[in-house]
C-alpha cells in the first residue's frame, strides 16, 4: 500500500467519470451508436459493460487515501494497452468505422493515453509504502 497523492486521486476520479459516461452511453445506446459510427453493436455494448466494472474499480481507487501500488500500476498499464489496442483495431481491418467512428476511436484512445500518463505521474508523486 502507498499513500495516494492528491494528483493521483484526481487523475483516477477523472478517469472514472470519463469511463462511467462512456460505459452508460455505450451500454444503453449501442444500437443507436453502431450505425452512426459504423462500428459493431456488440463491440460497443461489450466495451460499455467492461467499462462499468472498470469505472467502479478506478472510482474506488480514486477515493482512497492509501492504495495498492500494484493495482494502480495495472490500471496505468491497462490504459496504455487500451490506447495501443484502439489504434491497432483501426489498422487491423476488423472494423470499418466511418469518419466519425474513426474520430471517436482515436479521441478515446488519446484520452485514455492521457489518463495513463497522468496516473503514472500521480503514482510517482505518491508517498512511500504504508506500514501497518
Amino acid at each position: 500500500m502507498i499513500t495516494s497523492s492528491q494528483f493521483l486521486r484526481r487523475a483516477l476520479i477523472a478517469d472514472a467519470i470519463f469511463s462511467g459516461v462512456s460505459a452508460v452511453v455505450m451500454t444503453l445506446d449501442a444500437g443507436a451508436l453502431a450505425p452512426f459510427l459504423n462500428l459493431p453493436e456488440a463491440l460497443l455494448r461489450e466495451t460499455g459493460l467492461f467499462l462499468i466494472a472498470y469505472t467502479a474499480l478506478v472510482g474506488w481507487l480514486g477515493t482512497r487515501p492509501q492504495v495498492p501500488k500494484a493495482l494502480v500500476m495495472i490500471v496505468v498499464a491497462g490504459n496504455a494497452a487500451w490506447t495501443l489496442a484502439s489504434i491497432a483495431l483501426l489498422f487491423s481491418g476488423a472494423v470499418s468505422p466511418n469518419l466519425l467512428g474513426t474520430i471517436v476511436v482515436v479521441a478515446q484512445a488519446i484520452a485514455t493515453g492521457v489518463f495513463a500518463e497522468l496516473q503514472y505521474v500521480g503514482l510517482r508523486r505518491s508517498g512511500g509504502e504504508v506500514t501497518t
